[in-house]
């Protein structure tokens, strides 16, 4: 027998996650009403909407019916890592989408930025509500590096939608920032969904440690990266005048991404440095 669950379902936080699925899913009928666009940029918008509000629908129903205390994950560390996933998501999507598809003209369209911006509020707010405070315990996701670890992947989620496979495969440096790009993907997402599904505890070797080694060599991995991906991808490609969706401003983007996630991964690095030789245990 089902029963209610109203310890997990805090009434703030099922409140706004309510108002998230609504909200959610106005804006993707919104833009689904406007027609379709074969562009990556439109297609990710469209992912982040359906994709924020299918999961928070779910969420709300395992939480709902109490069958989030049956799934053999980390239920803290998953929604908590979903808030801040869909929080990055949405910002990205309420950047893009104006920018690249909507005029002055366009009532539906700006409707639906508005819409996506007060979605990206809301995750925000929850992300601000579920985060653990200092000394409490929680999860890895719901700390700073945890947190970090996500915002670590969605930043190369962002490169990898801009990258032209047709254009770096002719220069091996911007393979090797690829390479760089894939890499540190792979590991930054291996570590969440090892601690969703509390595998973390089962690694027979010292976890902070090793983490804090990654992210050093994560940190020099991405500094060649932000030297080589500019040298070789403006060397011969210049702005053309009408530079809305072209393929300069795609090398733009993953320039900026770049630099973004080094920063990323330097405050990982600093934080997990401080904690693991400098912070003694209680």
């Amino acid at each position: 027998m089902v029963t209610l669950n109203t310890q997990s379902l805090t009434v703030p936080v099922g409140i706004i996650r309510l108002f998230e699925f609504a909200l959610t899913l106005i804006t993707f009928s919104l833009v689904a009403s406007e027609g379709h666009d074969r562009t990556s940029f439109w297609a990710w918008c469209m992912f982040t909407w359906c994709f924020c509000c299918f999961m928070t629908l779910l969420i709300i129903i395992l939480e709902f019916t109490g069958l989030n205390a049956k799934v053999p994950i980390s239920w803290d560390d998953f929604t908590t890592a979903f808030a801040m996933l869909s929080t990055l998501m949405l910002l990205a999507a309420s950047v893009i989408y104006p920018t690249f598809y909507v005029c002055s003209s366009c009532s539906v369209k700006i409707a639906a930025t508005v819409m996506s911006c007060v979605c990206f509020s809301l995750y925000a707010a929850e992300v601000g509500l579920t985060r653990a405070k200092p000394g409490e315990i929680s999860g890895f996701l719901s700390t700073v590096p945890g947190l970090l670890k996500v915002l670590e992947a969605f930043v190369a989620c962002i490169i990898f939608i801009c990258l032209d496979s047709d254009f770096y495969s002719l220069f091996p440096g911007l393979q090797w920032c690829v390479a760089v790009y894939s890499i540190c993907f792979i590991v930054s997402l291996l570590i969440i969904i090892l601690t969703i599904g509390r595998l973390l505890a089962r690694i027979p070797f010292p976890l902070d440690k090793c983490l804090t080694g990654y992210n050093i060599l994560a940190v020099v991995m991405y500094l060649t990266a932000v030297v080589v991906w500019p040298v070789y991808s403006f060397q011969k490609v210049e702005r053309p005048p009408d530079c809305r969706n072209c393929p300069w401003s795609r090398l733009v983007v993953v320039t900026c991404m770049t630099c973004i996630n080094l920063i990323v991964y330097i405050v990982d690095t600093v934080y997990s440095v401080r904690l693991v030789f400098f912070v003694s245990p209680a």
